[in-house]
Formats: structure tokens, sequence, C-alpha cells
């Protein structure tokens, strides 16, 4: 029998830990077909069934039961030379460039990084404020965090979460204009959203609120320019329900508002994904967007 690829082994140790391809494929960032022609390949290479495929998942078999901790102990050695190989298991270290959208960048990420810092003080950060994909396929930054799945072929991304929008007002401001007690009373507030896009546009109306460009006194296009024009008082508006929740400045409103959420892709170069050290910041960086998805009781257990 020919010499065995550690890539099947590490495929076939990691649908066993998961349970299923699709588990096994969001964790290792492959494609499950390519995860199930591992399996097969390996199975035909050693000539034993490794799972019974079900409904469920994927469970060992006997013969696989036997393999797998023998695999592991493979797969973990394989992991430890590859990390040899790129300098040391100890020390992650150098730069690491996110993208992120304009209040992610300013408003979520700060807290974060200095998280890792404390984590990995090896790693320097760099963030680019921008809602641009092609920031990855111009390799202009190694990590981006996007509201929308990319489509490109060379990128590779992972679903992260669901963060919660919610309509929020500045606490002055509403002292001073009274609360809004009932969706339609939002048409008697000024509104503050985005100039040239129709996404506020659509939120409100999503939500049974019929507005239309002229119902939103304040408009701009940036959205750090609308969030803290937003905390100024300038008006009610949308926003992240995690950020609001952890300004003191800011209300909440009409909490039953049926609004969309905002689903959160961890994406990269699909050629800078075995790096360790991007790959460590990705991993710190979908358990810390969980978290902040979670909202505050998430974080207060931390």
């Amino acid at each position: 029998m020919e010499d065995i690829d550690w890539n099947l082994i590490k495929s076939f140790v990691t649908v066993a830990e998961t349970g299923s391809l699709s588990a096994a494929a969001r964790k290792l960032l492959a494609s499950q077909p390519t995860l199930g022609r591992h399996i097969g390949e390996l199975e035909q290479a050693l000539g034993v069934t490794l799972f019974r495929r079900g409904r469920r998942g994927y469970a060992l078999t006997e013969a696989g039961a036997t393999l797998f901790e023998r695999g592991k102990a493979v797969s973990e050695q394989a992991s430890a030379f590859s990390l040899l190989a790129l300098g040391s298991v100890e020390a992650i270290e150098g730069t690491v460039r996110i993208a992120a959208s304009e209040v992610v960048a300013a408003y979520v990420l700060p807290k974060m990084t200095a998280r890792l810092g404390i984590e990995e003080p090896g790693i320097e950060v760099e963030i680019v404020a921008s809602n641009q994909v092609e920031n990855l396929l111009r390799r202009d930054a190694d990590i981006a965090i996007r509201m929308v799945k990319p489509a490109q072929n060379e990128l590779t991304a992972r679903k992260v979460c669901d963060i919660k929008l919610c309509c929020c007002a500045a606490k002055s401001y509403l002292d001073q204009h009274g609360r809004p007690l009932k969706p339609a009373d939002l048409l008697d507030h000024p509104l503050i959203g985005f100039d040239r896009s129709d996404e506020m546009i659509r939120g409100f109306t999503q939500a049974g609120i019929p507005v239309t460009r002229s119902s939103f006194r304040f408009r701009a296009d940036n959205q750090i320019v609308l969030w803290e024009a937003l905390r100024a008082g300038n008006g009610v508006g949308l926003g992240q329900e995690p950020l609001a929740d952890s300004d003191p400045l800011l209300e909440k409103l009409l909490p039953g508002l049926p609004l969309p959420s905002l689903p959160v892709w961890l994406a990269m170069h699909r050629d800078v994904r075995t790096s360790v050290r991007i790959r460590r910041v990705a991993d710190f960086l979908y358990e810390e967007l969980k978290r902040y998805s979670a909202g505050a009781a998430a974080n207060s257990a931390r």
C-alpha cells in the first residue's frame, strides 16, 4: 500500500469529531465534496469502510473507531510539523490586515483586537474600513468581515452569526420629543439614514413602515457619521442591537419591530488560509463575533 496523504487523515479525523461533512467543512474551510472525496479515497486505500452514512450524519464503523485515535495522533503530528516549518510553535508573529465595514471597524473591532493583543502580543493588526470584497482579491487585506457571502471562487468564507438590528435613538432626543409607542409613531419623528442607498428604506418598509427618502431628515453615506448623528440626538434610526445595548447614550425602541438581521461572514483568500498567523486571528475573530452577536449576557459571562 502506498503512503497515505495526511490531508486524507486530517479530513477523516475532522469528520469523525464533528459527525458530518458540513460541520467538518466549516471547521477546515473546505468544501463538502472535497471532504467526501477524501473519505472515499482513504477508504479505498485502506480497504475498509470508515463511516456509516445516515440522515443524522457520519458515524464511525468498528474499523473506523479503531483507526480514529491513531489517525488523530497522526493529524496532530502533521499539524505540529507544519507549524515548525513556518517558524515556531510557540510564537505567532507578524502583521494581519483585517477589512470590515465602517461601523464594525470603528466600534466593534477595537475591543476585540485589544483582547487579541493580550493573547497574541506578537501579532500586529492593520484595519481597513471598507465594504469592498475586492480588498481580498487584491490582497489589500488578509481577512474580511462581510455582511454578504463572497461569491468569488478565489475566496473562502464561513458563516459566523446573524447580528440583530434594532430601532433606537438618543435618550436625550427621546426625553425632548417623546418615545414612539407603535411603529406608525415613527412617521412623526425625523429619521436618520443613508443618502444614496435604499438600505434603510427597505429595512423600515420590511417592518411595515412606509417611508420615503424625504422621511430621513439626516442623510449620509458614511456609517460612522450616521451612528454619531444618532448618538447626538438627530432623530431615530436603525443600528446593530449589540452596539446599541452597550451604548449608554442610546435607547432601543419598539422591540417587536420585525427587522432583518445582518449575516456575518469571515472571508479570506484561499492562498493565505494555511498561514498559522492568519488562521489564528480568523479563529479568534470567529469566536469574538459570535459573542458580540449574542449580546450583553454572553459578554458579561467572559
